[in-house]
């Protein structure tokens, strides 16, 4: 059995989750709502406040789709309850951002500034407080599309091992690399 598939996902208040006969489950919240196609393999079931995911066939194929269409299940669930907050950190002499509206415009050290289109289901702040690196802050509750956006901002200017400037998330330990040594 699958540990994670057998799992049921406990289905907070002011949340519904349905499903209908095509076989998508549609996940409303007070924070927005979420689709997800289930493959016809799987059987999606709402009942007792919470929904309970079982597999047609014993094959791999079938084993592997009931864990990942419960964790997608259960991640729309956390999301339009609670939503998902990833937090960059902009390290580095001069590097800025602003957000103007769904456009993240990004000073780092390139010759020109960077302007990147913010999806609209994910909110974007930029602060800026003194003598501190500026910090990026995503908001969603679409766990998929946030961490896709915060992949590409970060690919902008990845953090580098020796001097760790880039873009970081907040809190992420980076390995350091000591660099030359003088020869004696």
């Amino acid at each position: 059995m699958s540990r994670i598939g057998i799992l049921p996902v406990k289905i907070p208040g002011g949340v519904t989750v349905t499903v209908n006969d095509t076989n998508e489950v549609l996940v409303k919240g007070p924070k927005g709502e979420l689709s997800q196609k289930v493959d016809q393999d799987i059987q999606v079931e709402v009942k007792d406040g919470q929904v309970e995911l079982k597999r047609l066939g014993e094959e791999k194929h079938h084993k592997s789709l009931h864990g990942l269409y419960r964790s997608l299940i259960n991640n729309m669930v956390i999301g339009v309850s609670e939503g998902y907050t990833i937090q960059q950190e902009l390290v580095g002499v001069g590097y800025r951002a602003e957000a103007k509206g769904q456009i993240l415009e990004l000073s780092l050290g390139y010759s020109h500034d960077i302007h990147f289109q913010i999806p609209d289901e994910v909110k974007v702040e930029a602060r800026q407080e003194r003598r501190n690196n500026p910090i990026i802050t995503l908001t969603s509750c679409n766990k998929q599309v946030i961490g896709e956006v915060a992949a590409k901002i970060r690919s902008f200017r990845p953090p580098e091992p020796y001097k760790g400037k880039g873009i970081k998330f907040v809190g992420e330990q980076l390995r350091r690399k000591a660099g030359k040594s003088a020869s004696v």
